[in-house]
């Protein structure tokens, strides 16, 4: 049991309802029990708690190393049940760590781009999702969010931003052993991951990235 992150969830949900004009579609696309891993695009701060509040199963964060300094935020990551990870590099026992948590059956959440996206465009994601996301072989819940960035500032609350995470349908990639994970086939990977999240996204948060039609995604399963 995670009690703060229970009761960090509720009090977002409320915060959300009160402050924002939030909407979220496609929950019935999560099953309500296995092992999956939800990716989404991020743009701010809020996200994470956002989607924990979001989609109606419990996540598990993989979050970047800095924020686990010494700190108010690094106690409140911790105590959100995050786990860190380096965005430079694949990490042998952070990979070991999600594929466990995956084995139990639980819910791992990542940000495929490995960091806030800024002037909030899609970018290109880091190798570490496709590739745990392939080892593992299991379903994969992709998440569009959008509206979360004009989250700022007092006057957010005047204007009661309007919020939508959009919940898709799962999907898989190619796993096992034998399944040779060199560059060239986690960059096919990459591109279907994120092709997917862009297609839960309105077109400006597209940027110049043509994730929707990219030669690189041929391979799709």
């Amino acid at each position: 049991m995670r009690p703060f992150y229970y009761a960090a969830n509720t009090a977002m949900k409320v915060l959300l309802i009160a402050l924002t004009r939030w909407r979220v579609e496609g929950k019935e696309n999560v099953p309500r029990k296995g092992p999956l891993i939800i990716v989404a695009n991020h743009m701010t701060y809020v996200d994470p708690p956002l989607l924990g509040a979001s989609v109606p199963r419990r996540i598990t964060f993989m979050a970047k190393q800095e924020l686990f300094r010494p700190s108010l935020m690094g106690i409140i990551v911790r105590a959100y049940g995050a786990f860190p990870v380096r965005r430079d590099k694949l990490d042998r026992e952070v990979m070991r760590h999600a594929l466990e948590l995956l084995n139990k059956g639980e819910v791992l959440g990542m940000f495929p781009e490995g960091k806030r996206s800024f002037p909030y465009h899609l970018q290109e994601m880091q190798p570490g999702t496709a590739f745990i996301a392939a080892r593992s072989g299991v379903p994969i819940i992709p998440v569009g969010i959008s509206g979360s960035e004009q989250v700022k500032g007092i006057g957010f609350i005047v204007r009661r931003p309007r919020i939508t995470v959009r919940i898709g349908r799962s999907f898989t990639l190619p796993s096992g052993e034998d399944n040779k994970l060199n560059r060239p086939r986690l960059n096919q990977h990459s591109d279907l991951i994120m092709k997917r999240i862009a297609e839960l996204l309105p077109s400006s948060y597209l940027g110049n990235h043509n994730f929707l039609n990219n030669p690189r995604s041929s391979n799709e399963n």
